[in-house]
C-alpha cells in the first residue's frame, strides 16, 4: 500500500472516486473549495464520471437526487451556511430513499459567520436539519485517515440504507495535509429495484416523496423509523483513549477530539489519569458503549468547538449516572491543547471531582 501526503478536502475527492462514486454537484464555499476542483479535474477522467458547479446549493442537492435516482453513485460538498440551503433537499433523500454523501466542512457561524473552523452544526447534522421525521447518518472523522476511510463507508452505507449519509469535518481538517493509505474499495452492493432506468416492458417505477393520504404518510413515517432503528443497533462507532485506567473522561469529536488527545498527555504528565471518548458515528450516537464507562467512571468533560451541543446526547446517554462538565470555544476558535489541560485543572478535583458540572 502506497502512503500519499494529500490535503484533507483532497482525501475525500479521491476516496470518493475510489469508492465508485461518478457524479459530483457543488457549489463554491470556503473551506471546502479544494474538494469540489479535486472533484472537477480528476472525476471526469473516470469512464462515466460527471461533474456540474451547480447555479446554487439548491440546485446541488436536487441533482444529487436525480443522479441518485438513476442508479450513480452520487456526492455534494459544501460548509455551514451552504448545507443550510441544502435541507430540503436532505430531507427529500431521505423521503424517497435515495442514497448520497454529503460533506459539510463546519466554519463559525450562525449567519455566513467566518471561514474559520467550528463544531456549530452538530444540531444540525444529528438531528435532521430539514422538515419531518428523519435522520441521516453522520461521520465525526479526526484525521485524514478517517477522512478516507469514513468516506468510502458512507458511499457502502448509502447504498445499504437507501439513505444520505454525512461526513461533518470542518475547515482545519479540510486544509490540513497529513499521510494517508487508501483502503481498497468493496464491490458495490445495492438494491436496484428502485433505479430509475426505464420501464422497458416491465411495470412503471415512481420514486415520491409527496404522499398526500396521511395514513399512507404516516405508515411511510414509520417504515424509515424502522430502518433508523436497525441502523441504531448495528452501525455505531466511537473510540477509546486511555481509559482503562482513567478517573475523568473527555467527551469530544473530530478535531476537538486531537484537541484533547494533546490535552491528556500534559495531564498525565501531571499524575491526573485522564482519558478520552470519542464518537465517531455522531448519529447513530454510542450511547450504550459511553453508558458502560459511567459503570466505573463518575467524572465526564465534554469539550466542543461550540456552546454546547454534543454534551446534550451525552448527558441524554448517561441520564444521571455522572457528573457532565463542559467546556466551549464557539465562533472559530480553536483552542489550545494546553487551554484544555488548564481548564480541566481548574474544573476537577481529584478527592472532590468535578467542581463545575450540571
Amino acid at each position: 500500500m502506497n502512503k500519499v501526503l494529500m490535503q484533507g478536502n483532497k482525501v475525500i475527492g479521491e476516496a470518493a472516486i475510489r469508492a465508485g462514486c461518478r457524479f459530483y454537484a457543488g457549489y463554491p464555499i470556503t473551506p471546502q473549495n479544494e474538494l469540489p476542483e479535486y472533484m472537477a479535474e480528476n472525476l471526469r477522467k473516470v469512464a462515466g464520471g460527471v461533474f456540474i458547479q451547480s447555479e446554487s446549493e439548491i440546485a446541488a442537492i436536487h441533482m444529487v437526487a436525480g443522479a441518485s435516482a438513476a442508479g450513480a453513485r452520487s456526492m455534494t460538498s459544501s460548509s455551514s451556511p451552504g448545507i443550510s440551503l441544502k435541507q430540503e433537499g436532505i430531507s427529500s433523500l431521505a423521503a424517497c430513499e435515495l442514497p448520497a454523501v454529503i460533506v459539510n466542512m463546519m466554519r463559525g457561524g450562525p449567519g455566513l459567520g467566518n471561514i474559520c473552523p467550528s463544531q456549530g452544526d452538530y444540531f444540525q447534522a444529528t438531528r435532521g436539519g430539514g422538515h419531518g421525521d428523519y435522520r441521516t447518518i453522520v461521520f465525526g472523522p479526526a484525521t485524514a485517515q478517517e477522512l478516507a476511510d469514513l468516506t468510502m463507508d458512507a458511499f457502502d452505507l448509502a447504498d445499504e440504507y437507501r439513505t444520505p449519509v454525512m461526513i461533518l469535518a470542518d475547515g482545519m481538517m479540510g486544509q490540513m495535509m497529513e499521510p494517508v493509505v487508501f483502503k481498497a474499495a468493496k464491490p458495490r452492493i445495492y438494491p436496484e429495484s428502485y433505479v430509475m432506468k426505464g420501464a422497458g416492458t416491465g411495470k412503471s417505477k415512481i420514486i415520491r416523496g409527496l404522499i398526500l393520504d396521511p395514513l399512507d404518510m404516516e405508515e411511510h413515517n414509520w417504515t424509515l423509523d424502522r430502518k433508523y432503528q436497525v441502523i441504531s443497533g448495528k452501525e455505531t462507532r466511537h473510540e477509546q483513549y486511555k481509559t482503562e485506567d482513567a478517573e475523568l473522561i473527555l467527551v469530544a469529536y473530530g478535531t476537538g477530539a486531537r484537541i484533547a488527545k494533546g490535552a491528556i498527555k500534559r495531564l498525565r504528565e501531571t499524575g491526573l489519569r485522564i482519558g478520552l471518548f470519542r464518537p465517531i458515528t455522531l448519529w447513530p450516537f454510542p450511547t450504550n458503549e459511553l453508558r458502560d464507562l459511567a459503570k466505573k467512571i463518575e467524572n465526564f468533560l465534554v469539550f466542543e468547538m461550540s456552546t454546547g451541543q454534543m454534551v446534550e446526547d451525552v448527558r441524554l446517554a448517561l441520564q444521571g449516572r455522572a457528573r457532565i462538565g463542559f467546556h466551549g470555544r464557539p465562533g472559530g476558535v480553536v483552542p489550545t491543547p494546553v487551554e484544555l489541560a488548564n481548564v480541566v485543572l481548574r474544573k476537577y478535583d481529584r478527592k472532590e471531582g468535578l467542581t463545575d458540572y450540571y
